[in-house]
């Protein structure tokens, strides 16, 4: 694989970047800037890198590290929301049964702190491998095997107390 056009990078992989970003952030707004940072990054330095099969395992990088960065960032200064509406102005869509099911999960799964969450989202929803994931985040593959165990005892713990209640 020679030359990546941008539009061929961004058609490839803007699905799945803006799912991961979404897990992260648990925001759509800030998931839309954080994967248009990512391509930002891809158009100013993706022409570095040399081996163009590599090109998804850098987005995720790149996307998880400013993530992290913005994250650093809001540590430091926290975001104030002023808004003029009531909660009650919008009501939420009606889901079906199995939608519901999938929402509790994602829900549950937005809940679930960020060392947990990054790599059960590549892991199940991205489908990349525990290599992919280990490069992606930049942590030893036995790391990335551990935590998505743990996550997903808790990620089945949160489903099953949200089911009790």
């Amino acid at each position: 694989m020679d030359e990546l056009s941008f539009q061929t990078v961004v058609n490839a992989h803007y699905e799945s970047l803006y799912r991961f970003a979404l897990s992260l952030t648990r925001h759509e707004a800030d998931a839309c800037d954080l994967t248009q940072q990512t391509f930002y990054r891809w158009a100013i330095k993706g022409g570095q890198l040399r081996d163009k099969s590599k090109a998804k395992s850098w987005l995720f990088t790149t996307l998880h590290r400013e993530f992290l960065g913005q994250r650093r960032h809001d540590d430091r200064f926290p975001k104030v929301e002023i808004t003029s509406m009531d909660d009650g102005e919008f009501a939420a869509p009606s889901l079906s049964e199995s939608q519901m099911d999938g929402a509790n999960v994602l829900s549950a799964l937005q809940q679930l702190d960020e060392t947990y969450r990054a790599p059960l989202a590549l892991f199940y929803l991205e489908e990349n491998s525990y290599r992919d994931i280990a490069e992606i985040l930049d942590v030893p593959i036995g790391t990335v095997m551990s935590r998505i165990s743990r996550g997903k005892d808790l990620l089945r713990k949160r489903i099953l107390e949200k089911e009790n209640r």
